[in-house]
């Protein structure tokens, strides 16, 4: 991955948090990280 790829991918992951945090109030942030913590329970589970 070159610089200027990961400098984009940056880019676009905090307009889509910034935008979610304008548009929903982070609810999708919120509804993401609450999936997360269900798949690493999910996954320390069948460890």
């Amino acid at each position: 991955m070159t610089n200027m790829i990961a400098l984009f991918l940056g880019l676009f992951l905090l307009a889509g948090i910034g935008l979610d945090l304008l548009a929903n109030d982070g609810a999708a942030l919120l509804f993401l990280a609450r999936k997360f913590l269900h798949l690493v329970e999910w996954v320390v589970f069948w460890r």
